[in-house]
């Protein structure tokens, strides 16, 4: 096992380079083992220098980034690739489309900074832990971020039910790291007249939510929207959150709506899983299904004990198929989860424990079924494998494209 992370910087700005070669230089369990100004010299040094992890600029000239990925993803189906992104509706449509192709994750580049060192913090936030937490077993986890180093996986005891269950009336779904990819890959599973509402909070940036429900909607037999203020909750409808936007249901005289609101970030997240959860437990009571996928950190952990407390049903994403097993891990680990199942098995899940579930709410209106194959469609990804250096557990996971 090496003693520390090595990372090659790819980017066509010396300047950016410059900061992005400095904060992780800075960081004990990272070093830093080349640079390059395009994708072409990019691949060159990939196999010279054999890195642990990359960072990869989106735009740039001979070989973009695009290109840039799924030709490494060609040779190399294993290697963590982390995007550089602009916070711009060009840059997050680039972004998703790198997803796709198989990069592993994203961090947005600084906007409207006054200073270099603010920008260097900015990317020392952001990078850094999604690096380690993709590099698992080279480095310690970050108490800020709570993601995962190495370790032998250990047996999780799912929850004991002495009594009956709930028919549940909403499915809350709370993801980060992977979590895209991952709930695409549901959502294509899930019928058009499914009975009740979906919530989702995926940790994204603003702009990069509206795009990716966008692409969700494509994918899915469901109506997919990007959650606006004071928006009526229906069956059949799937509501993201907001970038910068905590999402809540909340009961409007005798209806259910969309509450939209900028409190503190929660788990260091704003969307945050938790208070998108807890809202789903005061306005469904037990009568919830709450869903949790891949993901760092532990957001969504003290929903999920909430939901269980109320008597309703939780599932999580097991650690063989998760891109980082924070989030789901928390939740297990916690004895709360009904179900514990690797990604392919958890829509057959939901539909089993949605069977009895009654409209009980408005239901949008049911659109055309799509295909759960999807071949050809848009928002379906390509395959891509874990890091060479994963633990044991991690080296099984399923290697569908990540976002």
């Amino acid at each position: 096992m090496r003693e520390k992370i090595r990372v090659l910087v790819v980017d066509d700005s010396v300047v950016v380079r410059r900061i992005v070669t400095d904060v992780l230089a800075s960081d004990p369990a990272i070093e830093v083992v080349g640079t390059a100004p395009n994708g072409k010299v990019a691949l060159d040094k990939i196999q010279q220098l054999k890195p642990d992890a990359v960072t990869l600029d989106i735009e740039m000239p001979v070989m973009d980034g695009l290109q840039t990925i799924k030709e490494i993803r060609r040779l190399d189906r294993r290697l963590p690739v982390v995007m550089f992104s602009t916070l711009t509706e060009r840059g997050a449509s680039a972004t998703l489309e790198a997803l796709s192709s198989g990069a592993s994750d994203y961090v947005t580049k600084p906007a409207n900074v006054g200073s270099v060192s603010e920008s260097m913090e900015s990317v020392r936030a952001e990078l850094i832990p999604k690096i380690k937490a993709l590099v698992p077993g080279v480095a310690a986890p970050s108490a800020a971020t709570g993601a995962r180093a190495a370790a032998p996986a250990a047996p999780v005891a799912v929850r004991s039910r002495t009594g009956a269950v709930g028919t549940p009336r909403a499915l809350v779904v709370g993801s980060s790291t992977g979590g895209p990819e991952a709930l695409s890959s549901v959502l294509a599973k899930l019928p058009a007249g499914l009975g009740v509402p979906v919530l989702v909070t995926q940790h994204m940036p603003p702009v990069f939510t509206r795009m990716y429900a966008q692409r969700l909607d494509k994918v899915s037999a469901l109506n997919v929207v990007e959650a606006v203020d004071g928006q009526a909750v229906v069956a059949g409808t799937v509501y993201v959150a907001p970038g910068d936007f905590h999402m809540e249901v909340v009961r409007r005289g005798t209806a259910l709506v969309v509450k939209l609101q900028q409190g503190p970030p929660e788990n260091f997240c704003r969307p945050a899983v938790d208070v998108m959860v807890r809202s789903a437990v005061a306005a469904f009571g037990g009568d919830l299904l709450a869903l949790i996928l891949t993901g760092m950190g532990s957001d969504g952990k003290l929903g999920c004990k909430a939901v269980a407390a109320a008597g309703g049903q939780v599932v999580v994403q097991d650690e063989a198929t998760s891109v980082v097993w924070g989030m789901p891990g928390a939740v297990a680990r916690e004895g709360i989860a009904d179900e514990v199942l690797p990604l392919g098995a958890i829509p057959d899940a939901l539909l089993r424990r949605l069977g009895g579930a009654r409209a009980a709410l408005p239901h949008a209106p049911v659109r055309s079924a799509v295909p759960a194959t999807g071949a050809g469609r848009v928002g379906v990804l390509a395959p891509a494998a874990p890091p060479a250096n994963r633990t044991a557990a991690a080296a099984a996971r399923p290697t569908t494209g990540r976002w």
